[in-house]
């Protein structure tokens, strides 16, 4: 590539040498043709008045737009990094665009054409000025930003908003926004960072998104086909590679819920833009539907409209994301699927696209059936053998109950240390809960918005979740190129009316410790909700310390362990790992084989009940010791400590009962119903007994050898247990 270093109108000379005068400005095919058609806008100008929800749009994004071009247009140079001043502007920018285009085509009132005119040749006449960003990222520095993603999210926004105002630019303003805009800044993203480009990455979608839609604009099917193939267009890299192998055959993106919304607004526009420029490529029947799953899949990944917070999770992310916003009316303009209807009146916006009219049309007149959250397994890795994450749900109205498990891969860099880790939902809440990330995300004042150092010291540690932590030490020793390398063996998954339960197992997290877990969550005539049941089976050849954490949301009502508070002085659990961030508020023996603690959250008792000895410790922790700039929240959590063991069995149960009402002034079964838990192995088989306070037994009988049509037999009280698979549940 020739490096250019005497300004940019040599640059815009070659790009008119290599494409001619009329080739390098757009070949007008009729605009806009891109993510919205022509036919859309007449759609919705000759219907917007006889559908309320998109007149209501419209009104609210016309007065948005006019408080917009009320101020002075602001095209900084840009200074700051993530979170500052010109970084924040530049993104207002790209939505004022957008918005003003949008508006433009919606009502044909000129100003907001003006106006979207005068922003991108400002932008035409900046970026030429403009070099690699004075604060660049570690990786992929762009120019208008500090990282070339925030530079193709820019791109994705303003090629839209070109399309729907290039038909009533001059010949000479569509060649200035073109040649010293949208061209360079296509080619900055491609040839000019080709490792980004090509990568198999949510970095490289937007890149690739942000190149392919330019290239549709422009009429340049080079630019399309690097989009679609990658630079060398052999197929070797691209879009179309990336629908491949960034989703797992059930729709699951590998570094978590937060990151899959996120990377899904790249997939669905381009895919649209895609769908309309060349429908003969059927692009949403692409590898079996990637896309479609993928956006289905993202709608499971929530609970009460906010994704399971897993990995580097900004924890009040959820549906009514705008990534989302646009993947749900995309799908059911594809598919017609009325149950995304109810998706989509939960979310509460109303986009002004084709398929957003389309939703708002089908929503006023009724069409709508309930989404139902299901119990589910969704496999990991692009071949779906990397682990899985484990969904179990009882019902799926509001305020059901759900168990997630996450038997998943590491999730790349935004990835946690906690294989074979589990989350809780009841009652509308997080009851057993993730961290997340540690990060207040565009707030500047706290470190820039940026992650927080106690991201990695804490957040990602394998303390901060509920699996098990062998000698203070995380899984893969905290390295999560090792961790990426391997996944969970699932052993089975099923769900019943009466009994959901997966099992996996994890044997290099540690050199010689492996270890298995297997949850379930079981439903019972004698209880109003299911419970919860954890066995976790630990082994080495070697002695080690075992930890497991129960981080849980609510205020402790009460226990029955021999406990000695810290009272006057505190101190950390621990000096590293995380440990350091949590003080050590009191611990507690075993009285009796069974241990249990009681806690009330949004109204709602929940008890946890835990097998032990009097070789083992409870430690009540919480966080917030090390950290004198207080930028991790405070929450709880019990750690159940093996001080010494080759082998161990972690067995629990969790129940949640009563209801406290404080404006009424009453409280209701307040005691759990279980009375008594054990465990057992009998000739290899595992025995997981749980007796109720009305006398009533649940047992289940598990093998971890065979398959789910191996035979077994077991004697058990005098009577023969026949069964085939891996487990057998028994109620008397």
């Amino acid at each position: 590539m020739t490096i250019i270093k005497n300004g940019w109108a040599a640059l815009t000379s070659l790009l008119v040498i290599a494409y001619g005068a009329e080739a390098a400005t757009s070949k007008d095919k009729g605009h806009p043709n891109l993510t919205i058609t022509q036919a859309d806008f007449k759609t919705i100008r000759n219907n917007i008045n006889q559908t309320s929800l998109a007149k209501t749009a419209l009104s609210q994004l016309q007065a948005k737009v006019d408080a917009t071009i009320e101020q002075p247009m602001v095209v900084p140079m840009p200074a700051d990094a993530g979170g500052g001043f010109t970084h924040e502007q530049h993104k207002r920018n790209y939505q004022s665009l957008y918005d003003a285009a949008l508006t433009f085509n919606l009502t044909g009132d000129t100003q907001y054409f003006e106006f979207t005119r005068a922003m991108l040749l400002e932008y035409a006449d900046l970026y030429p000025k403009l070099g690699l960003h004075p604060k660049p990222k570690e990786q992929s520095p762009g120019k208008l930003f500090w990282q070339s993603l925030n530079e193709a999210v820019w791109l994705v926004y303003s090629i839209q908003a070109y399309d729907m105002v290039a038909a009533s630019l001059s010949a000479d303003d569509k060649s200035k926004i073109e040649l010293q805009l949208l061209r360079p800044m296509a080619n900055f993203l491609s040839h000019g960072q080709p490792n980004t480009f090509n990568k198999i990455h949510n970095h490289g979608t937007w890149a690739a998104a942000a190149v392919g839609m330019t290239g549709y604009v422009l009429g340049d099917e080079v630019l399309v086909k690097q989009a679609l193939y990658g630079l060398s267009m052999d197929g070797s890299a691209g879009f179309l590679k990336q629908v491949e192998h960034l989703f797992s055959p059930d729709g699951y993106y590998a570094e978590g819920p937060y990151y899959q919304r996120y990377a899904l607004m790249p997939f669905v526009l381009f895919a649209k833009a895609i769908d309309v420029n060349e429908p003969d490529r059927h692009i949403f029947e692409f590898d079996d539907g990637a896309l479609l799953k993928a956006i289905r899949t993202t709608v499971h990944l929530s609970y009460n409209g906010l994704f399971f917070g897993i990995n580097d999770a900004i924890k009040d992310k959820g549906i009514n994301t705008i990534e989302l916003v646009h993947g749900v009316a995309i799908a059911y303009q594809v598919t017609g699927d009325n149950s995304l209807l109810s998706v989509a009146r939960e979310q509460g916006q109303t986009l002004l696209t084709g398929y957003g009219f389309a939703v708002a049309d089908a929503l006023e007149k009724g069409l709508e059936k309930p989404f139902k959250f299901t119990s589910m397994q969704l496999r990991d890795g692009d071949q779906g053998d990397q682990g899985a994450l484990a969904i179990f749900r009882s019902g799926f109205e509001a305020g059901h109950q759900a168990l997630v498990m996450k038997n998943t891969s590491q999730g790349l860099g935004h990835g946690h240390f906690d294989k074979l880790h589990w989350l809780y939902f009841d009652n509308g809440e997080e009851i057993i809960s993730d961290y997340g990330a540690a990060r207040f995300l565009n707030i500047e004042a706290k470190y820039g918005g940026h992650y927080l150092p106690e991201n990695n010291k804490w957040a990602k540690q394998t303390i901060a979740h509920n699996t098990l932590v062998v000698d203070e030490i995380s899984h893969f020793d905290g390295n999560w190129r090792q961790a990426q390398k391997s996944a969970p063996s699932i052993l089975f998954f099923d769900a019943t009316e009466k009994i959901k339960i997966t099992s996996a197992s994890v044997a290099d997290a540690y050199s010689d410790v492996k270890f298995n877990r297997t949850m379930a969550m079981v439903s019972h005539e004698s209880l109003e909700y299911p419970l919860i049941l954890d066995l976790l089976k630990v082994s080495s050849s070697k002695e080690h310390q075992y930890d497991l954490p129960l981080h849980y949301q609510g205020q402790l009502i009460s226990h029955n362990y021999d406990f000695n508070a810290n009272a006057k002085q505190l101190v950390p659990l621990g000096n590293k790992n995380g440990y350091q961030y949590l003080w050590n508020k009191g611990s507690g023996k075993f009285n009796n084989e069974l241990g249990k603690m009681t806690w009330l959250h949004n109204g709602r008792f929940y008890t946890y009940s835990t097998l032990g000895g009097p070789d083992q410790t409870l430690f009540f922790t919480q966080l917030g010791a090390n950290d004198p700039y207080f930028n991790l929240t405070s929450q709880n959590a019990l750690v159940h400590r093996v001080k010494k063991a080759k082998d161990h069995a972690f067995v629990a149960v969790l129940e949640q009962h009563g209801e406290y009402n404080g404006q009424a002034e009453y409280t209701v079964k307040a005691n759990p119903s279980v009375k008594a838990l054990s465990h057992t192995l009998i000739n290899g088989i595992d025995l997981v007994s749980v007796e109720l306070i009305d006398g009533k037994k649940i047992k289940l009988l598990l093998s971890q050898k065979g398959t789910r049509s191996s035979k077994h037999s077991l004697e058990l009280d005098n009577k023969t247990i026949d069964w085939v698979g891996h487990y057998v549940l028994l109620e008397e």
